[in-house]
């Protein structure tokens, strides 16, 4: 049996910068962290004495005789991808599905790095990075950029460049003072609402040429943030104010990023004191994150006392395996 353990990543700047279709030409970056909120991923060989040669559990249960009676695209064309058969597979999470954390992506790279530990085989993070993104954007065809797989394979706070040639990870250096200060003063909730990034993704795709001019302005920030975040003595709070700036600038990129109802929670916890936010993910829907001092930070909550607050704490890993035990014995018919 092996689990596997991945977490889920919040994305600050540069979203939409690591399309390909945008990278390629302009290149692209994104500041981004995981924090403690992460997927499992349970995979063993299903003995055989059922009636049926694989079961997986997610949001549903399958219980199919041929790889390609599967529903879920993701498992499909995973297990056609590594050869894998007669398993059961069983998905948990930690936060809900199409919620602007990457979560497809993280089960993705949990389900890849479970598939090669059960072959008895060590996959590193760039090559379980590379094939998410293979697995998510060519054999499932799902619209989207790279950052999501690459930032739970690698995990920790990071700056990832993108460019014609691939993409390489720089983790951000500083001190643990100012990353627990910057931690501190980030809120996170849930509006309640969900839904498809790839579908928002693909509304969004019929302005890419307008949204151009938003999406370098947007790449610019990063090295803003970066640099307040890495100068001891820039004011911290400025990644706040660029938050704001960088979710303005999203708003404009697409008609299905943010809503009437997401537009009122976000000025509610403005009026109410927070310096910035944004919505995670593509948008539409899932997780605010808003950058908060902690002298306003009782207004704020009082102000988004609807919503449900979601309290985290960076993290440092990415994929891992949680425990392994060996298949001694398969029986056989």
């Amino acid at each position: 049996m092996i689990i596997t353990k991945t977490p889920f990543r919040m994305s600050f700047f540069g979203g939409g910068t690591d399309m390909p279709g945008f990278f390629n030409e302009n290149g692209g970056a994104v500041l981004s962290t995981t924090f403690d909120k992460y997927c499992y991923v349970n995979v063993r060989h299903l003995p055989r004495f059922f009636d049926y040669s694989t079961e997986l559990s997610y949001s549903k249960t399958e219980r199919v005789t041929t790889v390609d009676d599967i529903q879920h695209p993701a498992i499909r064309n995973a297990m056609r991808y590594l050869d894998m058969h007669n398993i059961r597979l069983t998905y948990e999470a930690d936060l809900p599905a199409r919620s602007g954390l990457g979560t497809s992506s993280s089960f993705a790279v949990g389900m890849l790095n479970a598939f090669y530990a059960l072959n008895g085989k060590y996959a590193g993070k760039k090559k379980l990075a590379d094939e998410a993104i293979y697995l998510e954007r060519t054999l499932c065809q799902e619209a989207g950029g790279w950052q999501d797989q690459i930032a739970a394979a690698y995990g920790g706070f990071n700056r990832i460049n993108f460019n014609a040639d691939g993409y390489e990870v720089l983790p951000v250096i500083i001190s643990p003072e100012r990353k627990k200060q910057l931690n501190n003063n980030l809120l996170m909730y849930f509006t309640g609402f969900t839904r498809f990034s790839s579908d928002i993704h693909r509304s969004n795709h019929e302005t890419a040429e307008e949204k151009k001019i938003q999406l370098r302005e947007m790449l610019a920030l990063v090295d803003e943030a970066e640099r307040v975040l890495t100068d001891k003595g820039a004011d911290l709070d400025d990644f706040g104010r660029l938050l704001d700036k960088t979710w303005k600038l999203k708003r404009q990129t697409g008609s299905k990023i943010s809503t009437g109802s997401i537009d009122e929670l976000y000025a509610k916890a403005i009026e109410a004191g927070a310096l910035g936010g944004k919505l995670l993910g593509a948008g539409g829907g899932g997780f605010f994150v808003f950058y908060v001092q902690p002298e306003k930070q009782d207004a704020v909550q009082g102000a988004m006392s609807d919503l449900m607050h979601v309290p985290f704490e960076f993290e440092n890993g990415g994929t891992r395996v949680i425990h392994y035990t060996p298949e001694t014995y398969i029986p056989k018919v």
